[in-house]
């Protein structure tokens, strides 16, 4: 059982290139009204930009903040340098573009001590400002974009396998030795099934609301979703018990529609008959998208729909397509 009173919560942040963000983003995080004392960790990578200036100023000028090197550059690694410096028994991870409802950590210790869980977390809440980006956050949004997670979807309170960001006690984090340094990307999920396996509880409160910025272009998030589908892959690789029909349905859709393409011209070029009938996978698999569009888009933007297929054609061809690429020395790279 995880007993005892709270002395204060420490707010891990990788922070990489974010000179633009990073005042707004601290500033937000001191303000939070919480009932124990707070500390921002804030483990700078070497930036381009003026973020490491920007951060020795933030912590000269608030002995709240906290910075130490994150040479890498990488994110997981980040996350154990912060973990290490930070002093507080309560660890809130919270990203450079996160933006937290202003009861957001109050509301996270509360649902600790009621729970009893090692892991509290909520609601990865996408909005979009542009057309395209609403469009994306629509679909981030749905069970047909990103599948059922709750994380996405929202739902009711109760277990789950991974939250999004999360908030931790340290008991857990040290119990299964903190994040997987050779996860670049998935770290979270792997973390959170780690936790999970040590006898651990995640727990999800759709109060617990955090606003995400997507991508604002196609070729950035044709980027972010290969990546997602070849991490997820090496995910699978490690904890084949893991796997499951949903993260199979991507690339399985890619391949069935190549294979329709496939068939399609070959049986066209020999004169087939009955070539047509190799169109009906391709069909049925855009009349899926188009009607999908249809119901998730949001309707306060209506302009929205114009992109809304192309957005969730792009994330899961491109998801599929990094899962069935995935190679088998990703970590080792």
């Amino acid at each position: 059982m995880n007993t005892g009173p709270l002395t204060g919560v420490s707010v891990v942040m990788p922070v990489l290139n974010e000179a633009k963000y990073l005042n707004q983003a601290v500033s937000e995080i001191l303000n939070q009204q919480v009932s124990v004392p707070i500390e921002v960790v804030l483990a700078v990578g070497p930036s381009t930009d003026e973020t490491a200036l920007i951060a020795a100023e933030l912590a000269a000028a608030d002995p709240r903040v906290v910075v130490v090197a994150n040479p890498s550059g990488k994110t997981p690694a980040a996350l154990n340098l912060a973990i290490a410096k930070a002093k507080f028994e309560v660890i809130v991870r919270v990203d450079g573009h996160a933006i937290l409802t202003e009861n957001y950590i109050q509301t996270a210790i509360t649902v600790l001590q009621e729970t009893n869980a090692d892991v509290v977390g909520g609601v990865m809440a996408a909005a979009g400002v542009s057309r395209f980006e609403v469009a994306v956050a629509a679909a981030m949004r749905s069970v047909l974009g990103v599948g059922p997670a709750s994380f996405h979807t929202g739902g009711g309170a109760g277990p789950a396998l991974t939250v999004y960001l999360g908030v931790f006690r340290r008991t857990a984090l040290e119990r299964v030795g903190g994040y997987d340094e050779s996860f670049i990307r998935a770290q979270d999920w792997e973390l959170n099934y780690r936790i999970r396996q040590s006898g651990g509880l995640i727990w999800f409160d759709p109060r617990l609301e955090v606003t995400y910025r997507p991508r604002s272009t196609i070729k950035a998030l044709a980027k972010q979703y290969f990546n997602y589908g070849k991490w997820r892959r090496e995910v699978a690789r490690t904890y084949p018990e893991t796997k499951s029909l949903r993260y199979l349905a991507p690339p399985l859709t890619l391949l069935a529609l190549l294979s329709s393409a496939g068939l399609l011209i070959t049986s066209y070029v020999l004169g087939a008959g009955f070539y047509l009938i190799f169109l009906v996978p391709i069909a049925g698999y855009l009349s899926l998208i188009l009607t999908g569009s249809v119901l998730i888009f949001n309707k306060k933007h209506l302009s929205s729909l114009l992109w809304q297929p192309l957005v969730l054609l792009t994330m899961h061809m491109c998801w599929g397509a990094g899962f069935l690429t995935s190679p088998k020395n990703l970590r080792a790279r």
